[in-house]
């Protein structure tokens, strides 16, 4: 089972933590991963002069906003599957 975390710290919150992690969450319950992959809460994942900042299985920190959010998914989290 793969593990995303989202951080939702003061500066993540303040850029859409939140909105992050229900973006996740509906991209892996449209693409039926729900029994692959789970999104949690994170609190401060260190990185808070980016945002929102998420990590997979305790890899690297990567940044993550409304834009790209698709994008990192297909890359980070359907390419390493």
């Amino acid at each position: 089972m793969k593990t995303i975390e989202v951080c939702i710290g003061s500066a993540c919150h303040l850029k859409g933590a939140y909105n992050i992690v229900n973006g996740l969450q509906k991209l892996v319950d449209e693409k039926n991963l729900k029994d692959e992959i789970i999104v949690k809460a994170a609190f401060c994942l260190g990185e808070c002069t980016k945002a929102v900042s998420t990590r997979i299985d305790n890899g690297p920190v990567i940044s993550v906003d409304d834009k790209n959010i698709e994008e990192y998914f297909e890359r980070n989290v359907l390419g390493r599957k």
